[in-house]
């Protein structure tokens, strides 16, 4: 079933005291687009997201928001600088005695000083890689997820639209077939009040009627539009990318329609063209909503 390229998917994992939420948006867009924004931690990581994404949608502006807190003890070193605490102890110590004050000075008030703690943080990147492609991968079902879902309302307005072509198609062919007749009604009565006779010249005639068949005939045309009809119905119930595929039978559609209006010098027919014209318009407009 086709998709549509707006969605919205969100991820939130907790593992080994990490905590990640991953949102996807997806837009209409022309091509595939992607645009990760991430803490700087995690950048190494954008390359391997871009991947996911590609490997399950082909078209689209996709925005991804990802948010991470480390709770974890893993990989956290605490060091401490014992040569400046030792400093920061001296002089405070020569401060209090140069100023007759009790020198009472306490760890806990030496490890607030500046860079007496060091605090570093050695994280396992392939943990994090793995739990994050997790998260990631969720967040991209949820999002294709709501694509089938509005896809599968597209498709259901595009058959319905394409039903209403079919049948203008067959009120279209109808009358076509009637024109010759109606013609040589009208010939025939032409001639007789031009010529004043009831006599008629049948070879003449009959030229004439094949010169008009030939000029207004439609067959061919409603032929491929029916063709790209069937092939057109055939594309929705697939499961690829089809957007610019479909885009490109209704410009085909378009064309054999505009040549049908051209030819068939009839109200009726003039009229059926118009609507078919508005129908194919909207099933653009609708494509343009499709992966």
């Amino acid at each position: 079933m086709i998709k549509s390229m707006t969605g919205y998917g969100k991820s939130n994992l907790t593992e080994n005291n990490r905590e990640y939420q991953i949102e996807i948006k997806s837009i209409n867009h022309r091509y595939l687009d992607i645009n990760v924004r991430m803490p700087k931690q995690l950048t190494y990581l954008e390359d391997e997201i871009k991947k996911i994404i590609t490997s399950k949608i082909k078209r689209g502006k996709i925005e991804i928001y990802i948010t991470y807190q480390n709770n974890s003890k893993e990989g956290i070193n605490v060091k401490i600088n014992k040569e400046i605490a030792e400093i920061y102890i001296k002089e405070l110590k020569q401060l209090a005695q140069e100023q007759n004050i009790e020198s009472k000075i306490e760890v806990i008030d030496i490890a607030k000083m500046p860079d007496v703690l060091n605090v570093t943080s050695n994280q396992d990147d392939e943990k994090i890689k793995n739990e994050i492609t997790k998260a990631t991968q969720e967040a991209t079902e949820g999002l294709i997820k709501m694509k089938q879902t509005e896809g599968a309302k597209i498709a259901e307005d595009i058959q319905q639209r394409l039903n209403n072509i079919k049948e203008k198609i067959k009120q279209i062919s109808s009358k076509s077939t009637r024109l010759i007749e109606e013609y040589i009604v009208k010939l025939e009565k032409r001639i007789k009040e031009i010529y004043k006779t009831e006599i008629i010249d049948e070879n003449r005639l009959a030229q004439e009627v094949v010169i008009y068949a030939d000029k207004c005939s439609i067959e061919e045309e409603i032929t491929r539009l029916n063709s790209h009809i069937l092939q057109f119905e055939t594309m929705l119930q697939t499961n690829e990318a089809i957007g610019k595929k479909l885009d490109f039978i209704i410009q085909e559609m378009n064309r054999e329609t505009n040549t049908i209006g051209s030819k068939a010098n009839n109200l009726e027919i003039t009229n059926g063209v118009v609507d078919i014209k508005t129908e194919l318009e909207n099933i653009r407009e609708q494509i343009q909503n499709i992966e």
